[in-house]
């Protein structure tokens, strides 16, 4: 464990410093150094593009979706193009065992566009669910439990590394358990509803990271709870939500 203030020492810290204390430390103390991470931008830049190649992109540590996405935002165009071409299909390694492509939804997340990574999210689990769900637009709570666990995991992972690990089916489910499984009380935690009104599709919601936690990917509840039910009782996601929960 760390010792002393984060923040304090990162404000006069030599940027590799600073970037080797975000990285080694842990995730309340990382939140608090953020402000300085993000202030810095323009110093760490060149530095982070080594980190990614050095870390593990096979698990779900969320510091180096951040450190991506702050590279992308404060890099100059050049730059930018540069990593973009150096991971066409995204940094984070995510497997599909229907064969999906999740590059495009990678890539939406890596530029912070939240609002396109959702409608993609919607479209891959219909296409998880089968033809029966392309057809009808949307995917029953019946259909779930045969999807592939690696696709769920896959989807997870994904909006947890690139959201600070504030979004995610697992960090819905933790919030749902902090609720005492009780739906309503979840519901306006998520900010999908307000004063017992649903959230307007798709301007009331909020699409960027200050969204409330677990705001993010949407599942529809027009039609009840069976579907978000069955989604957060897979055995993949059941899994990653208790360890979450620790």
């Amino acid at each position: 464990m760390l010792s002393g203030s984060p923040v304090s020492v990162a404000a006069s810290a030599a940027p590799d410093q600073l970037l080797e204390r975000f990285l080694s430390a842990s995730p309340r103390q990382r939140r608090s150094l953020l402000g300085q991470i993000e202030s810095r931008a323009s110093e760490l830049a060149p530095l982070i593009g080594d980190r990614l190649d050095g870390w593990d992109a096979t698990g779900d540590d969320w510091a180096l979706g951040f450190l991506l996405q702050l590279l992308l935002k404060a890099g100059d165009q050049e730059l930018r193009e540069q990593v973009l071409a150096r991971y066409p299909d995204g940094w984070l390694a995510v497997t599909s065992g229907a064969g999906l492509d999740y590059a495009p939804l990678q890539r939406h997340l890596m530029l912070q566009d939240f609002e396109a990574a959702d409608r993609i999210t919607s479209e891959l689990l219909r296409q998880l669910a089968g033809s029966g769900a392309m057809q009808r637009g949307y995917v029953y709570y019946s259909e779930v439990p045969a999807i592939a666990g690696v696709d769920l995991e896959s989807l997870d992972r994904l909006w947890l590394v690139y959201s600070r690990g504030r979004f995610g089916f697992s960090v819905q489910g933790r919030l749902l358990a902090a609720c005492g499984g009780r739906w309503e009380l979840l519901w306006p935690r998520l900010g999908w509803k307000h004063e017992g009104l649903w959230t307007r599709y798709p301007g009331s919601f909020t699409w960027s990271i200050e969204a409330p936690e677990g705001h993010m990917p949407l599942v529809n509840q027009l039609r009840g709870v069976r579907l978000m039910d069955a989604l957060l009782r897979h055995p993949a996601l059941r899994q990653r939500i208790e360890k979450a929960a620790g």
